[in-house]
């Protein structure tokens, strides 16, 4: 077998097709919310796609997932919401593993970093590389929660940015401007756990030296793998020529897996080295047979990421294993840039998302489209947008007038001239023959296409298949030609016929659930890879079954219910982001008691005719009963306010609205929405007591 490279602990296949086995891990996303359309984009699709084409050319593959529960994102959530760190990882593990299962993400398992088998193999691992002296120990000075006794992981301090004046910036990272920082860049810095200042206190900890794998690296990356997509090899090149710098490997934090030396007690393994563990954990947990997936070097690595786990998975990870000396190394590293939503960025925190267990309520059955129109709009060289319009677009004038528009025609002819039977196909004409030569042309791009990685592309090429079907079909008029020539029918729907055929399979790695029913109609068994191409798939005379709808349409209404979602979402945020005005100036006493203010009950409401704000109200102030004129029609019905106590400035000068007479004004508190809530006493009172 031909050999690029051999060191002491790794060889190098000359291509893919050398390779016995893949192995394809996923990002472990984090189990502090739900997955999200920018995660599936990035990550999830892609690999789904990738493993399941593999599967189909009977390839040794495993698709290896599972959730990341450790790290202050897990802590700051639990905070938050008052609970223990496990429960919020119980709770999102749940969620994000069953979205998986019910979009179709075919992972052979998906495990979870807070397993016994993941803390003892991240135990085991972080063992091996302190016992070689693979680490090194640094003493430092990190901020200290005096208060609360503990040191300050980077995301529990936030201060003022250095960089943009951001005064919510985190210790790591400034979210406005997207600068990276250290605890210590922060201006007036101060604990989240307490709110008071933090005091630098010295800590010892572990420290990967990158800056020794430095020359390695170059090599092996910038050398050996220059076929890697342009965004990842530039972005470690840029690392690399930056100068590595020693990484900790532990911190001051009791969620985690605790670091294995008497002398850590209160310490864990950083997550950054202990989630991409959780790849070998998984496979473990999986089989027992995990090492023939880890450390033959007849197995293929391939890890799908975003962008912004490129380092991590690229440099870090395989400093790592690098250092532990019997892993195998990434073969190719596919990341995918960003996926913004509605030409904004996604963001958990302001809920500006399309989360996942969401789409799958309120779209049941449409899995696959979702899955369409990501893996035909994906981030793969730079980051691209999702937008409701574009969804409903791809699904009815792709999935729908094309793909769903074909099968569908030629399994109703089929079921109405030759009573659902593949009839024999004649003598092919040259277009005949041209248009199922075609499918092998059609299968080849898609080959090269995923080969490359390049999946939006592959799909497109796929898509091709239906669009060559759909012309032909337009071009031959079958039901036109049927009362001249129905012998030429019977060619012309067998050449459909073994088209749709041929899609099952070339679609089957995008849309697994819709092939599922193609098959169904065609009553076909699934087909592996290498029949792909095949004109003789449906036999004469093989029954076909009556035919749906293969998608369905997409209307405006459910488009608009979706965009309304997220503008009511952007709402929220803006209403619990908003500041209180800045106080008035102030005025005298005497000023403030020229104004009477008593408590009073609505004896009578009703609406102000052919208005929207404005509601009558007879009201008794204790000194009299007078009627009053309010703007609160769009918050309150009027048979909910009879009865009600509230507070009115009675010596406010009457006037006349819509022809009324307004003698006073009921108090309200004003929302930074508008929405407006009557000022009550907390309990009864007497009609006329003055408010002071």
């Amino acid at each position: 077998m031909p050999l690029i490279k051999k060191n002491h602990f790794q060889v190098k296949y000359l291509n893919m097709g050398n390779f016995k086995r893949t192995l394809i891990t996923t990002a472990l996303p984090y189990a502090n919310g739900p997955i999200h359309i920018g995660h599936l984009a990035g990550v999830y699709v892609p690999a789904d796609i990738y493993a399941r084409y593999l599967r189909l050319k009977n390839e040794d593959v495993l698709l290896i997932g599972g959730s990341d529960e450790h790290g202050v994102p897990i802590t700051l959530k639990a905070k938050n919401e008052g609970v223990t760190p496990q429960d919020v990882v119980d709770k999102f593990h749940k969620i994000i593993k069953e979205s998986f299962e019910k979009f179709g993400i075919s992972f052979d398992v998906y495990s979870r970093t807070s397993a016994k088998v993941h803390h003892e193999t991240a135990s085991e691992f972080f063992k091996k590389l302190y016992d070689g002296g693979k680490f090194v120990e640094k003493t430092s000075e990190q901020y200290y929660d005096e208060e609360n006794k503990q040191f300050l992981a980077d995301r529990y301090i936030i201060g003022t940015c250095p960089k943009c004046g951001f005064e919510k910036a985190y210790g790591d990272q400034c979210e406005s401007c997207g600068t990276s920082l250290s605890p210590t860049e922060l201006i007036n810095p101060t604990s989240m756990i307490s709110g008071n200042k933090p005091v630098l206190k010295e800590t010892k900890h572990w420290y990967l030296p990158l800056d020794q794998y430095e020359p390695w690296l170059k090599e092996w990356i910038l050398g050996e793998h220059k076929e890697w997509k342009p965004n990842v090899y530039g972005q470690c090149k840029s690392w690399i020529d930056s100068g590595l710098q020693p990484r900790a490997v532990t911190r001051d934090l009791k969620w985690g897996v605790p670091v294995p030396l008497k002398e850590a007690d209160g310490k864990v393994l950083y997550v950054w080295f202990d989630a991409p563990i959780g790849y070998i954990s998984a496979t473990k947990e999986l089989t027992d047979d995990w090492e023939k997936y880890w450390k033959d070097p007849e197995t293929r690595l391939l890890h799908f990421i975003g962008k912004d786990n490129i380092v991590f998975h690229c440099i870090i990870f395989p400093s790592m294993l690098k250092a532990e000396g019997t892993y195998n190394l990434p073969d190719n590293v596919p990341a995918n840039e960003f996926l913004n939503l509605e030409n904004d960025k996604i963001s958990t925190s302001r809920n500006w998302a399309v989360w996942l267990h969401e789409y799958l309520e309120d779209f049941p059955g449409k899995e696959d489209v979702l899955k369409y129109v990501l893996t035909a709009n994906a981030p793969e060289t730079k980051d691209n947008d999702f937008t409701w319009k574009d969804f409903q677009n791809r699904n009815n004038n792709e999935l729908v007038a094309i793909l769903g528009n074909f099968v569908n025609r030629a399994l109703v002819l089929t079921n109405k001239y030759f009573n659902g039977e593949v009839p024999a196909a004649g003598e092919l004409s040259n277009y005949d023959k041209e248009t199922l030569l075609s499918i092998s042309a059609i299968k080849a791009e898609v080959d090269k296409s995923l080969g490359n990685f390049r999946i939006r592309e592959a799909l497109k090429y796929a898509m091709d298949l239906a669009r060559l079907g759909n012309k032909y079909l337009a071009d031959e008029e079958p039901w036109k030609v049927f009362k001249t020539d129905p012998e030429r029918v019977k060619t012309v729907l067998n050449v459909c016929l073994q088209i749709s055929a041929n899609l099952t399979i070339i679609l089957e790695p995008f849309l697994p659930f819709s092939m599922e029913k193609l098959r169904g109609f065609l009553n076909f068994d699934k087909m592996n890879w290498e029949k792909l191409g095949a004109t003789d798939l449906l036999r004469p005379g093989h029954k076909t079954n009556k035919p749906e709808l293969l998608f369905e349409k997409v209307d405006d209404k459910v488009i608009e219910a979706q965009l309304q979602k997220l503008l009511d979402a952007r709402k929220a945020n803006e209403l619990a982001e908003a500041k209180a005005k800045p106080a008035k100036e102030s005025i005298e006493f005497d000023d403030f008691g020229k104004m009477d203010i008593r408590s009073a009950t609505v004896l009578e409401a009703e609406k102000v005719a052919k208005t929207k704000k404005l509601l009558k109200l007879k009201v008794d102030t204790g000194i009299d009963k007078r009627t009053i004129v309010s703007g609160i029609a769009e918050f309150y019905k009027p048979e909910d306010l009879i009865g009600k106590q509230v507070s009115i400035l009675v010596n406010l000068e009457p006037k006349k609205l819509r022809g009324i007479m307004s003698q006073g004004m009921i108090l309200c508190a004003e929302d930074a929405d508008g929405k407006l809530s009557i000022v009550s006493p907390d309990q009864k009172v007497k009609n006329g007591s003055e408010i002071k």
